[in-house]
């Protein structure tokens, strides 16, 4: 899914620079928020978190397009990463990955209210809805431009170019976007239960976005809209039991996941299956 415009002796990323590229804009996101410790004990490193991530997010959509023109020879940077697309067609995908995310929500809410462990309250405020919408805008679109846009194709590179190259990246994005987003204080079955599922959702993802093209806004949808939707969920919408299995609702308790539970794995391996047809590398749109 990668061209780079030159042949790979002449370009192509280093592991060294992939592995340290992110880790330095977040340190220097942090950096840049340090002085706000200045503002008195209410802002201590809890509170800078946020202003942080943000920090360091700006410094990636600064960065971005320089990195693809110097290390993949990209010619169209933002095309290459998937979000410079027609608006109609990344309107549709982004529709389509929302729809997705509301039928993976509806199927873990109603096992949930069949199952006796919630109950529909169905009360939300305009607080709710405006966490939920920067939610789906800011963590999709942050989360999908750095896993399936950048380091998607970064690995694809890594890897030696070409569909088999495209096609490990895939699996590797998945595998890594698994491992950062697990928490291993779970205990060992919870924790394998979140892995699995973060992996398959890594892989759904990917898949959305061949299947859309090359385009990344599906993917956006997809992943904002069930990160957006449970939170409406657990805020609102249902009240689910203290005691609910985790195998059910997903591990976390008060903070579980559902896509970490038998039928948040079952939802995605649907998704997964329908999406079938786009796993063979050919299948993919260049980006």
């Amino acid at each position: 899914m990668v061209s780079p415009s030159q042949p790979p002796a002449q370009r192509g990323p280093r592991w060294i620079g992939t592995l340290l590229y992110v880790p330095l804009l977040y340190g220097v996101g942090w950096l840049l928020v340090l002085p706000l410790a200045a503002l008195g004990p209410d802002w201590g490193a809890p509170q800078r978190a946020l202003p942080g991530t943000l920090a360091a997010f700006g410094l990636l959509l600064l960065t971005l397009p320089g990195r693809l023109r110097r290390v993949w020879g990209s010619i169209h940077p933002w095309h290459s990463l998937g979000l410079a697309r027609p608006r109609a067609a990344a309107g549709r995908a982004l529709l389509r990955g929302l729809l997705k995310a509301l039928l993976l929500l509806l199927l873990v809410g109603g096992v949930l209210l069949a199952s006796g462990h919630a109950q529909w309250r169905g009360s939300l405020g305009g607080a709710e809805l405006l966490n939920a919408l920067a939610l789906v805008l800011g963590v999709g679109l942050a989360e999908e431009l750095l896993f399936r846009g950048w380091l998607w194709g970064e690995l694809a590179l890594e890897l030696g170019g070409g569909p088999r190259g495209d096609q490990r990246a895939m699996v590797g994005q998945a595998l890594v976007f698994s491992l950062v987003h697990t928490r291993f204080n779970l205990g060992p079955l919870a924790t394998v239960g979140l892995l699995a599922g973060l992996l398959l959702l890594g892989l759904a993802l990917a898949l959305q976005r061949r299947a859309d093209g090359g385009a990344l806004h599906g993917a956006i949808g997809l992943h904002g809209g069930l990160v957006g939707g449970w939170f409406l969920m657990q805020h609102g919408l249902l009240t689910i039991a203290a005691d609910t299995p985790a195998w059910l609702q997903g591990p976390g308790g008060a903070f579980a996941n559902p896509i970490g539970g038998l039928v948040g794995w079952l939802g995605l391996a649907g998704l997964l299956l329908v999406r079938r047809r786009w796993w063979p590398a050919s299948a993919g749109t260049a980006r």
